[in-house]
């Protein structure tokens, strides 16, 4: 099998790393050579967070270059639109609508950008935009943006619902399991 490359993209603290390691465990289970990167970038909350997942018969590198990602999974709208460069042209991003400022904006120098998944799309992204953190609230928790993202991702997998399941419960500390899979289900039937 070709490898196949996953971007996870967001802000410090909002569960990319157990997002990552939810990946990463499931992709396992199905049989694949599966690469998790560290986390890149600022992982102090509010800092730009990217995190690679590459599966496949067999994967020598963890890093994604521009142009290789099959899809980016992305917990906030500005930053699934600043790493599109590393789209491939057929690939898929599946982005929360959340949006948090960052410090530029924070500080008055510059606007929040408008109208993003727009731009992206005109740029010939495919775009899958959902509401990641009202569904989380729904759920129970706003941390729990990541399990709805993980749900919306699974869409395009085809990988049965147990497996997914099995990788929650092996993953997920299990007082927050029940919560994180309504999450997860939330995400997956938006």
């Amino acid at each position: 099998m070709e490898t196949k490359n996953i971007m996870i993209v967001g802000v410090g603290g909002q569960g990319s790393l157990l997002a990552s390691k939810l990946l990463g465990h499931l992709l396992m289970e199905q049989g694949y050579d599966v690469k998790v990167s560290e986390v890149h970038g600022m992982s102090q909350r509010g800092g730009s967070v990217v995190t690679y997942v590459r599966y496949g018969d067999q994967v020598s590198s963890p890093v994604i270059d521009r142009g290789e990602a099959d899809f980016i999974v992305s917990f906030e709208v500005l930053e699934a639109a600043r790493w599109l460069a590393y789209l491939k042209p057929d690939g898929q991003i599946v982005t929360s609508t959340q949006q948090i400022d960052p410090m530029p904006v924070v500080t008055g120098k510059v606007e929040y950008p408008q109208g993003l998944v727009e731009k992206m799309r005109e740029a010939g992204a495919k775009v899958d935009a959902i509401d990641c953190l009202s569904l989380a609230q729904k759920a129970g928790s706003s941390k729990a943006v990541n399990l709805v993202l993980m749900g919306r991702l699974s869409h395009y997998f085809d990988l049965p619902e147990e497996a997914w399941q099995k990788s929650m419960e092996a993953i997920v500390p299990p007082k927050f399991l029940e919560l994180n899979k309504k999450a997860f289900a939330l995400g997956k039937n938006a």
